[in-house]
């Protein structure tokens, strides 16, 4: 097909090809000349024009078919506008000549054909450059219109069409001609002439004004008659035109010259055109009144719904102001239509009338109204239905009791009301919560009207009260149990009448049906068809069940009355028999069953056979899928193979339509049910039969249902199809190509068939074969040509078979051509978007097309949308076109989705723009933002919102939260009316941005840093937009419609978890949402209305609780109005609901009250954090208050506010955690369960009430924790706490029973044991992976309580719960990777060893004062491990707490054990990179492995002690090292710590385990020395923290340990080495820890004294000469001073003088004369300053040896005098020293912190 892609047509090419693909071929050209022609230079068209136009003339003679003409008409125009137009007129009479050909072959009529149409686009795309001939033009082919059959007739009138559209007003000589040629062609026999003649005359009119004026009732006559026996298309096209006729009648859009005796048509005038229309069927008045003598309607089904869509197509012109402002008149014009006696003659009749009257009120009232003018069209129906009843009361009551209302009085109100009742309820059910002031008015009476009519005489006006009650019901839940009540009230008291138990009965019974769409429900006590559809479903159940004889006789039984009948009674019998049986067969092959002997087959067979061969296409499709599925039970080759055949034979030899059809779908059903893809043979001869049957041009319906039936097998055989998809793309394509577009039907299976192709091929379209190519490029053709066709279920093919190829091959779909193609059918059927249902198909597969696209290319859908409407002509532009225009694509697909009703389009417009979205909201953040905010403000609730009140406080400087900012009247913007729903999706939107903004830049929640990004650079960030989202959270929170309110309780809920903590740039210390306290606030306090719906008030508290947590309320005021709003909520959850007096389910009032408890808890848990906070030394918080010199207000007020109702919230904080742990009870325990309910649930509810429990106990247990940390589990009498229900006999000492009242003790024990049971359940369980917060809730309430010393005693004293913690605790640490978690799990554990310690060190101390110390040897040993040191895993806490620990190393320092490291000794292997967390872990537990040896007993802590040493030394090791890739000072304090906490165990010093904590220390310290000489030669070895370690084992282990051989002797000697080192900071520590060393017991001081002071002294003495030059070198000096000096006062009385003379020398050598002190370098200057104050300081301290040291060496004595007086003089300089202000410098200091 490369070969087409050029100017002009490649004919030696074209003459190589088959007829077939010849065609194929010029239709690619053609297609490539359309695209090229406009962006092809003008004088290269003009070079080759002239052959171009012989080439195409060449095809216009060649019998194109009818999508080669279209694109061979639109080539020529393109032409000679592109190039020269002098010629046209050449090709103009050539046209006309064709079309005057007296050839009448059917060989010729395409030809012809082509050019009509090829003469209708010159015409409209030259224009006046044509205007010389177009008068015989037109005469032409209006003279032809008589002799042409009805496709010339359909080309003449489009062609005509286009003509007129353009020439325009030039045309105007002719207008009359054509108008009675066209009328002529309304009331064709041909459907598509009619629609064409229709299309004509509604171009025609817009220039010819005596259509709408003069001539208005003749065409309004004209076009009822023309509805007469019309089809769909047909009423579209007709009422389209007259409903356009009788707008512009009405409200001329040009100015027209008066007549004598013409007047401007009125309203009145116009309505009786459609009266007459409606019940005349526009007759004239001898052939009305005939009919009426006759006693026959004179109006068909087709004239009177051809008229309701004129009326649709008429109002929706005119506009919604305009349908506003004259509802009334149109709502008595439809009710004079329903209640007319010609209207109602027959039943029949009379429900179409009502159905025809109740679609123009949904179709106007429902899209072109808003909500304000809804509600106000809702008050007129509601007054009807009053004035309809009174006249119906009237009648019964008139005279005596006996007198009884005539029937046609009753039939006429009984249709009015039908009608009025169900768009009442339709638009109530539409407005749901917003027209909840409609029902409280009780000017109106609306309710007590509408059940009113519950009364009725009659049945349709009962039933339509209760559907409208319904209506009610789902659209304001509330209002459901009131109803209820109400009617269960009236029925009982009214039972004596028939007419109110039958209506009062309806009205329960669709109340209780309208339950199921109402999400908060009704109270469970209040709780306590088609028929002939049943029946098929009830036979095909029993029969499979009967005996053989009973099977036979009745399919025998079936068979006969079958044959009995005749005409259409035969027909709905015989649907219901085959349908009845299909289900027999169904349930047959599902249970694998059989159907019986011969006896039974033969009558089936033949009632399915003459069914296949029936008269009515829905009894053949069942027929066909019938004899499939006894294929399918049958089961048999055999049998198979003759149905099979004799399906063949009947095709090969049966000529009627009938029998062809109904055989063609019996095959592919068939193949369908035998798994066909194992059967080539029999899919090949399928395919050859249908095939020849599909291309049988003589019969459509033939041909429809072959190409169905294929499309069937292609779908059902899969791969198996390859082999035949090649000729099946042939031989749609030429299908496609020459089927006339009168035959949509065969269009429509092309479609399904292309379709089918498609997805056969799937991802092997994206190959390069020439194969595929060829394939790929028919799939496109054939897309091409099916868009091209009028038919809206072939566009949709073609929109589906596109979305196909897209998926499958992406880059071969230009959406430079397709979106706008999928833009302008949205932009045609935007003003008829309800007109029809068969459009639904369209705009579904349109707005799936778009979802797909966007998925992918949202940008550059968007782009080519606006491209779009940029370029079309401003005459054609709607509503939806303008839309596109202001607001982009986005902003048509919200006005889409608020026209459209249908949930799968809605769902998929949605899912299109959060696609969109996704890909362009954070580069276009403020259009999306202003386009949310426009959907939002488009209500007329939104725009009429309250100005904003200043009511003040007393003080006067502050405003209450009702003052904050109510939405203001803006200017009217792109949207107008939108319904709530679409509303609530644009919250949702909004949501959506700020989470995707999340993951984006962080300058979206970071204001200084967005204002500084936004200086430098063109971008947006969500955080410069906070006043936008918080005013439509606001207007969404605060608006009428509950949906609606939800959404901005949601939206604020976001605003404040994202934005709570972003600081405010200009007022430092503040955070941004301060300045929205008060705005916040007034958008919550009506969601705590009392009437306020429980799922609003839940979500109020939610948001409540999170705006007290995060922080943001600063001052005390606004704190407590806050608070205030959660306190009535607490009120409301107190006082409770009677079970018989609520509006909603009872597990309703179980979601609100937990919601508030939830609240509260967190508020509780906010207050009690910020709290300890404040309290902690060191926090911020606490540093920030002194500074300020004051405490925080708010956070210290909050924990105040909550302690006032902390009494009652304990209670039911209790109470709720004890129905959880009941809901949670595993089944088999259920009869455990309450028989009366829980304190917050009722039996009946208990599944109802589950999900609310999960969602709430986290929260609720914490705070419960808090609280009982709070109180130490010290009860006081805190006073009863009113529960909503009855206080279970399970109540934890709350019952007051006297012989059930518990001890403190016990109620405490059951307290602890139910939280501790609450934990551990849902720790354990494996459904607690996606609820983190959950998790970390749990933690945190077990670390709550074990903080409390009467818990700790609790557990300690439990060794089967502290093993059961434990091991729980283990599981969660390997099963969760959250940091967060596993630091919270070992801070537990750790409490729990604490526990244990407690436990035995009481143990202990009890046992030693009961025994005595005589008797000291005999006290048992109390701790795990007992005699014997045994610890028995699963039983013991110091084994769990070690396989706990290990995990926890090993996870993050495999290279401990030597089978993860690859090492015999564990210490190999790479680095492993440790976070501030990992070592964070890592510290916390070698702090657990220390403790153990604590909690045992002598002989086990010698059991545990290898293995807490070894994990001590290796993670030791790995720091020393450098191998954890983590900094030792986050590290290594943890491990020394560790270290000395197992060095001064008391088991240490224990008798019986003495002797082996001495050996196993010492081999410890000979780990530690080995690896220090092994280690020390590797480059990055810490040498500070061995020699720390070696340090604390020397201080803290036994004297036994630490002075055995060669352990002291290489002690020494490290340090020794210590000493040599070249670094200064090695140095300077390892003299700090010869300062510890030095002042530690005689018998570790002595060895280090007598070894190193020596060498320390020398080193002292050398830095005379080689002074410090730095900081870390002076530090070292310093720090061996304070060695030599700590060494000095180590030493006995008798020898301190004489190391006190060594020090003094050394220090005075330190010190610097006058003129060096000047030179200095700043660290020998230090050095100086610090030896003259230690001189200073130990001189007079021992001052013999001072005096006699300075009388023995004068040059010391000179030197520190001079020290001494340069350092006075220096002093003295600085105090006499004048202060100097600097001219920089203020003279006011400003005070900065005002704190």
């Amino acid at each position: 097909m490369e070969q087409t892609h050029s100017l002009l047509l490649n004919e030696e090419a074209c003459s190589q090809l088959r007829e077939h693909q010849r065609a194929e071929f010029v239709l690619e050209w053609l297609r490539f000349l359309k695209k090229l022609l406009p962006a092809t230079d003008r004088a290269d068209v003009k070079k080759n024009q002239k052959r171009l136009v012989e080439q195409l003339t060449t095809v216009l003679t060649g019998s194109p078919g009818p999508p080669t003409r279209l694109l061979l008409a639109q080539c020529l125009a393109l032409v000679y506008r592109v190039g020269d137009s002098l010629t046209s007129s050449l090709t103009v009479d050539r046209c006309n000549d064709i079309i005057r050909s007296k050839d009448d072959s059917p060989s010729f009529l395409p030809t012809r054909l082509a050019a009509v149409a090829c003469l209708g686009v010159l015409y409209e795309q030259l224009g006046r450059l044509l205007i010389n001939s177009f008068k015989e033009s037109v005469a032409n082919l209006l003279k032809a219109t008589k002799s042409a059959e009805s496709q010339g007739r359909c080309e003449i009138m489009l062609c005509i069409e286009k003509i007129l559209k353009g020439l325009g007003v030039s045309a105007m000589s002719c207008h009359r001609d054509i108008y009675k040629t066209a009328r002529t062609c309304l009331t064709d026999r041909s459907m598509a002439v009619r629609c064409a003649a229709a299309k004509c005359l509604l171009e025609l009119q817009r220039e010819a004004v005596f259509l709408w004026s003069t001539e208005l009732e003749n065409v309004a006559t004209l076009c009822f008659r023309a509805f007469e026996g019309s089809n769909y298309d047909v009423r579209v096209g007709i009422s389209k035109l007259l409903g356009t006729l009788l707008a512009s009648a009405l409200e001329p859009r040009q100015a027209i010259a008066p007549r004598p005796g013409s007047k401007r048509n009125s309203l009145k005038e116009v309505m009786e055109l459609l009266s007459s229309g409606f019940l005349r069927g526009g007759a004239g008045f001898l052939r009305a009144s005939g009919d009426m003598l006759k006693g026959i309607s004179s109006v068909s089904r087709d004239v009177r719904v051809g008229t309701t869509q004129t009326c649709v197509v008429f109002v929706s012109i005119l506009g919604g102001t305009w349908l506003e402002t004259h509802f009334s008149c149109l709502l008595s014009l439809l009710m004079e239509w329903v209640s007319h006696a010609r209207a109602t003659q027959y039943p029949a009749d009379a429900v179409s009338c009502r159905c025809c009257a109740s679609f123009i009120l949904r179709a106007t009232l429902g899209t072109l109204l808003g909500e304000k003018a809804q509600i106000a069209a809702a008050k007129e129906i509601c007054q009807l239905i009053s004035k309809q009843k009174r006249v119906v009361d009237a009648a019964l009551h008139e005279g005596n009791l006996e007198a009884r209302v005539r029937p046609a009085d009753v039939a006429a109100s009984q249709h009015v009301l039908v009608c009025a009742l169900l768009e009442l309820g339709s638009l109530l059910q539409d407005l749901s919560s917003t027209a909840a002031p409609l029902l409280l008015d009780t000017s109106i009476g609306m309710l007590d009207t509408v059940i009113s009519v519950l009364l009725h005489p009659s049945a349709s006006a009962r039933l339509a009260a209760a559907w409208c009650l319904r209506c009610v019901a789902v659209g304001m839940p509330a209002q459901v149990a009131v109803l209820l009540d109400r009617c269960a009230e009236r029925l009982n008291a009214l039972k004596s009448c028939p007419e109110a138990v039958e209506g009062y009965s309806a009205a329960i019974a669709a109340l209780l049906g309208a339950v199921q769409l109402c999400p908060l429900g009704i109270s469970h006590s209040k709780g306590k068809t088609a028929l002939t559809a049943a029946a098929v479903q009830l036979f095909g159940v029993i029969f499979p069940h009967l005996g053989i004889q009973q099977k036979a006789q009745i399919l025998e039984q079936f068979c006969e009355f079958v044959r009995q009948l005749k005409g259409a009674r035969q027909q709905t019998v015989q649907i219901r028999v085959a349908a009845a049986f299909c289900c027999t067969l169904k349930c047959l092959a599902s249970s694998r069953r059989e159907l019986g002997s011969e006896e039974v087959q033969r009558p089936a067979l033949s009632l399915l056979l003459g069914a296949l061969e029936g008269s009515n296409p829905l009894l053949r499709c069942m027929a066909a899928e019938g004899l499939a599925r006894l294929v399918q039970v049958r089961n048999d080759p055999n049998f198979t193979v003759s149905i099979t055949l004799m399906s063949f034979d009947k095709l090969k030899t049966a000529r009627d339509a009938i029998t062809r059809t109904g055989h063609a779908l019996a095959l592919s059903a068939v193949y369908r049910y035998l798994s066909g893809i194992s059967s080539p043979q029999y899919l090949s001869a399928c395919v050859g039969v249908l095939f020849t049957l599909s291309q049988d041009s003589t019969s459509p319906e033939v041909q429809m249902w072959a190409l169905h039936a294929l499309s069937m097998v292609v779908d059902l055989a899969g791969p198996l199809y390859h082999s035949h998809l090649e000729a099946s793309f042939t031989l749609v394509l030429r299908l496609l190509l020459s089927t006339p577009h009168t035959h949509v039907e065969v269009q429509q299976s092309l479609g399904r068939c292309l379709n089918a192709l498609i997805t056969s091929m799937g991802p092997d379209l994206q190959g390069e074969g020439a194969g595929v190519c060829a394939v790929r490029t028919s799939c496109l053709v054939g897309c091409a040509v099916m868009q091209d066709i009028q038919d809206c279920l072939v566009q949709a093919q073609a929109i589906s078979c596109l979305q196909q190829l897209h998926m499958f091959a992406p880059r071969f779909v230009n959406l430079a051509s397709l979106v706008p193609s999928l833009c302008e059918i949205l932009l045609d059927y935007s003003v008829l978007i309800n007109l029809c249902s068969s459009y639904l198909s369209l705009r579904r597969a349109v707005v799936a097309c778009l979802r797909q696209l966007a998925q992918r290319e949202a940008v550059e859908v968007s782009e080519h949308a606006v491209a779009l409407v940029k370029e079309l002509p401003r005459r054609d532009n709607t509503q939806l076109d303008v839309t596109i225009k202001e607001v982009g694509l986005e902003g048509a697909l919200f006005s889409l989705l608020d026209r459209e009703s249908d949930p799968r389009l809605c769902r998929d417009i949605q899912e299109t723009l959060v696609h969109m979205m996704s890909s362009a909201a954070e580069s276009n953040l403020a259009d999306w933002l202003k386009l949310c905010k426009d959907v939002l403000s488009a209500s007329a609730d939104s725009a009429a919102a309250a100005a904003v009140e200043t009511q003040q406080e007393e003080d006067g400087d502050r405003y209450d939260d009702s003052s904050a900012f109510h939405a203001k009247s803006e200017s009217s913007g792109p949207f107008n009316n939108l319904r709530w729903s679409t509303r609530v999706f644009s919250m949702e939107c909004v949501c959506r941005i700020i989470a995707q903004c999340e993951n984006g830049d962080l300058a979206h929640f970071n204001m200084a840093l967005a204002q500084e990004q936004r200086l430098h650079e063109s971008a947006d960030y969500v955080v410069l937009h906070l006043a936008d989202l918080i005013r439509m959270a606001f207007m969404a929170a605060t608006d009428h419609s509950d949906q609606l309110r939800l959404a901005g309780l949601q939206t604020l809920l976001v605003i404040i978890r994202k934005f709570s903590n972003v600081p405010e740039p200009e007022f430092p210390g503040h955070v941004i949402l301060e300045q929205y306290q008060a705005n916040v606030g007034a958008a919550l306090r009506p969601a705590f209305h009392v009437d306020a719906p429980p799922n609003v008030t839940a979500k109020a508290c939610q948001v409540c609780s999170a705006w007290i947590a995060s922080g943001v309320i600063s001052d005390l005021r606004d704190l407590r109005r806050v608070h205030q709003l959660l306190a009535s909520s607490l009120a409301k959850v107190q006082v409770g609901r009677d079970v018989n007096s609520q509006l909603y389910n009872e597990s309703t009032f179980t979601m609100e009250t937990l919601a508030v408890l939830k609240a509260w808890a967190e508020v509780y848990i906010t207050a009690v954090q910020g709290s300890r906070q404040r309290e902690s030394p060191g926090s911020n918080l606490q540093q920030q208050s002194d500074e300020a010199g004051t405490a925080d207000p708010a956070g210290a007020g909050l924990l105040k506010l909550v302690q006032t109702d902390l009494a009652t919230l304990s209670r039911l904080w209790l109470a709720a955690l004890q129905d959880h742990a009941l809901l949670t009870l595993p089944s088999q325990y259920s009869s455990q369960l309450p028989s009366t309910g829980g304190s917050f649930y009722t039996a009946e509810m208990v599944e109802q009430a589950r999900p609310h429990y999960y969602s709430a106990w986290a929260t609720i247990l914490h705070a419960t924790a808090l609280w009982l940390n709070s109180t130490g589990f010290i009860m006081v009498d805190e006073g009863p706490a009113n529960l909503s229900r009855p206080v279970t006999p399970t109540s934890m000492g709350q019952s007051t029973s006297l012989s059930s009242v518990k001890s403190p003790e016990d109620v405490n024990t059951d307290r602890l044991h139910l939280i501790l049971g609450i934990s551990v359940e849902f720790l354990c369980s494996p459904h607690s992976g996606d609820q983190m917060e959950n998790i970390s809730s749990c933690l945190q309430a077990l670390q709550a309580l074990l903080e409390v010393p009467w818990t700790r005693s609790k557990v300690g004293s439990d060794q089967a719960l502290r093993v059961e913690l434990l091991s729980v605790l283990h599981r969660l640490i390997v099963t969760r990777e959250s940091p967060s978690v596993q630091l919270a799990v070992l801070e537990l554990v750790r409490q729990i060893v604490c526990a244990a310690q407690e436990h035995v060190k009481e143990k202990r101390h009890s046992a030693e004062v009961d025994d005595g110390a005589a008797e000291k040897e005999t006290v048992p040993e109390f701790g795990e491990g007992r005699d014997t040191g045994g610890l028995v895993p699963g039983k013991s806490l110091v084994f769990g707490a070690l396989e706990l620990c290990l995990c926890t190393l090993l996870r993050k320092l495999p290279q401990l054990s030597p089978k993860l490291a690859g090492s015999p000794t564990g210490w190999g292997g790479q680095t492993c990179f440790l976070s501030n967390t990992d070592c964070r872990l890592v510290t916390s537990a070698l702090a657990i492995l220390s403790e153990l040896p604590s909690i045992c007993s002598p002989e086990g802590s010698v059991s545990v002690l290898p293995t807490v040493l070894y994990l001590l030394l290796g993670v030791l090791r790995e720091a020393v090292k450098g191998s954890v890739g983590a900094e030792s000072e986050q590290l290594v304090p943890g491990i020394l710590q560790a270290l000395r906490t197992v060095l001064t165990s008391p088991m240490s010093r224990a008798e019986k385990s003495r002797g082996a904590w001495t050996e196993l220390l010492r081999c410890a310290m000979h780990t530690l020395l080995e690896s220090w000489h092994s280690d020390k030669m590797e480059p990055g070895v810490d040498e500070v923290t061995t020699l720390t370690s070696l340090t604390i084992f020397l201080l803290y282990a036994s004297a036994e340990v630490t002075t055995v051989e060669p352990l002291q002797t290489r002690c020494i000697q490290a340090f020794r080495d210590s000493l040599e080192s070249k670094d200064p900071v090695v140095l300077s520590r390892s003299y700090q820890l010869l300062v510890s060393l030095f002042q530690g017991p005689a018998v570790v001081a002595r060895p280090f004294i007598l070894a190193l002071g020596g060498r320390l002294v020398s080193q002292l003495e050398e830095v005379e000469k080689s002074r410090p030059q730095g900081p870390a070198e002076l530090q070292a000096v310093q720090d061996a001073i304070r060695a030599l000096e700590a060494l000095v006062f180590a030493a006995d009385e008798t020898h301190r003088p004489q190391l006190v003379a060594v020090l003094l020398p050394i220090l005075i050598s330190l010190l610097l004369d006058e003129n060096a002190l000047a030179s200095a370098p700043a660290a020998s200057r230090s050095l100086h300053e610090s030896a003259l104050r230690d001189l200073m300081r130990i001189g007079p301290q021992h001052s013999a040896v001072f005096k006699a040291l300075m009388a023995s060496a004068p040059h010391m004595k000179a030197r520190l005098e001079a020290a001494v007086k340069g350092n006075q003089e220096s002093v003295n300089t600085k105090a006499q020293a004048p202060r100097v202000i600097s001219k920089n410098t203020p003279s006011i200091q400003l005070k900065i912190n005002f704190l």
